[in-house]
């Protein structure tokens, strides 16, 4: 008889504060309207409540909801996809006019059924963002796209002001963690991007919790700054669903908080590193100073320019 083996417990400070407030509901009913996902609700994002109802903040997913890969940490919708909306780009950019957003998320799932990996539906967004929202900074946060350098120029010509892709595990975990994904397509499709987009802050990130030693989030650090990688964000693994990766075991706010001071003696331009952080989390205040200005110098134009009310 083999012996069952215990789930580790989560710990009694790692808890979600639920805010379902009226902005809250408000914007789960305006993406309902406009036929639109978020990888907020599919990836059980657990600062869904934060960033709906206090920052009113939102990280788009487009492409669909249907994943042509199966990561063993990810909860969203894995099959075959019959999702090409055209339309997608300016619902989006609509949607962010609406919510008034100073600084736009665009991810996808993975489209390995598309020649460009989605590349050109990703470019559309971004431009459609832009000509609606031209004071919105705007992040792009694609899979590798089966690593093919033009696609990526595609995606780099529209300009996105961030570009944002996941490592998410240390190397020898990846086979395990993430479906199709290497880790070394990985950095080099971050670097390929810096080469395109010199000026272009370049993001990843990691999950712990998944086995992964020390040395080797350390060694991962490494070899993004290898790679160019500016911003780096760490995270708390939890685990959606019984049929995903079990948590090996829970990290500390103290530990964050070490390699957080880590990742800045290595050389990193931002980190965010605690339980609760995810890829786009606070993601508006990680943008270049030049996006910052030309957001800022947007916002300033359009004050001047409102009428004056007596």
């Amino acid at each position: 008889m083999t012996e069952k083996k215990e789930r580790v417990r989560k710990p009694e400070w790692l808890k979600i504060k639920l805010n379902t407030n009226k902005n809250y509901i408000g914007l789960k009913k305006m993406m309902r309207e406009k036929n639109l996902h978020t990888v907020c609700e599919e990836a059980r994002c657990p600062n869904i409540h934060e960033c709906w109802a206090v920052r009113k903040t939102a990280t788009f997913m487009i492409l669909g909801k249907v994943c042509t890969r199966g990561c063993r940490f990810c909860a969203v919708q894995t099959g075959l996809p019959t999702e090409l909306d055209w339309g997608e780009p300016e619902r989006v950019a609509e949607s962010v006019e609406i919510m008034g957003l100073r600084h736009a998320v665009v991810t996808a799932v993975a489209r390995d059924d598309l020649k460009d990996g989605g590349a050109a539906i990703f470019a559309e967004t971004v431009k459609a963002i832009r000509n609606r929202n031209p004071g919105t900074t705007v992040e792009v946060l694609p899979s590798d796209m089966k690593g093919d350098y033009e696609n990526i120029r595609l995606l780099m010509d529209a300009g996105p002001d961030i570009f944002n892709h996941n490592v998410e595990t240390v190397r020898r975990l990846t086979p395990t963690v993430r479906s199709r994904a290497t880790y070394d397509r990985s950095l080099t499709l971050l670097k390929r991007v810096k080469e395109i987009a010199p000026d272009t802050p370049t993001k990843s990130s990691i999950m712990v919790g998944l086995g992964e030693t020390k040395e080797e989030l350390l060694e991962t650090m490494d070899d993004l700054l290898a790679h160019d990688v500016d911003i780096l964000t760490i995270g708390q693994y939890l685990q959606p669903t019984r049929n995903h990766l079990e948590v090996v075991r829970y990290y500390e706010p103290k530990e964050f908080a070490e390699l957080r001071k880590i990742a800045f003696q290595k050389g990193f331009q931002h980190c965010q590193s605690a339980p609760l952080v995810r890829s786009s989390y606070h993601a508006d205040e990680q943008v270049s100073e030049a996006s910052k200005r030309r957001r800022e110098q947007y916002e300033e134009n359009y004050i001047q320019n409102q009428p004056v009310t007596k």
